[in-house]
């Protein structure tokens, strides 16, 4: 069964630190991609948490919720390293958009 879509800010960034812890252990099959990667993860999990002590309690309407799910929803079909590692900084600025944010 599937969980209802979450309904705050927190809720949806604990989906999408999920699907982005994924898709960064897809990237990391790259080898020479293994620096970047831990930079460019460190550097949007800090925006994601700065986003959540800002705003992790206010609720998201039905809308983002779905633009937020649909997000994950393409993140969940990479299986390619390369396109993991592309989507690794096209990703986090998808979710900062529809949550009103700045990337």
């Amino acid at each position: 069964m599937t969980p209802p879509p979450p309904t705050t800010i927190e809720g949806v960034l604990d989906r999408v630190v999920d699907a982005y812890t994924t898709l960064a252990e897809i990237g990391e099959a790259i080898d020479d991609e293994w620096s970047y990667i831990q930079d460019l993860t460190g550097a949007w999990q800090g925006r994601f948490d700065e986003v959540r002590a800002a705003r992790g309690a206010d609720p998201i309407g039905p809308d983002v919720a779905a633009a937020v799910e649909a997000a994950i929803g393409e993140t969940a079909r990479i299986a390619d390293p390369h396109r993991a590692v592309d989507w690794l900084s096209t990703f986090p600025q998808v979710v900062l958009v529809a949550l009103g944010e700045r990337p």
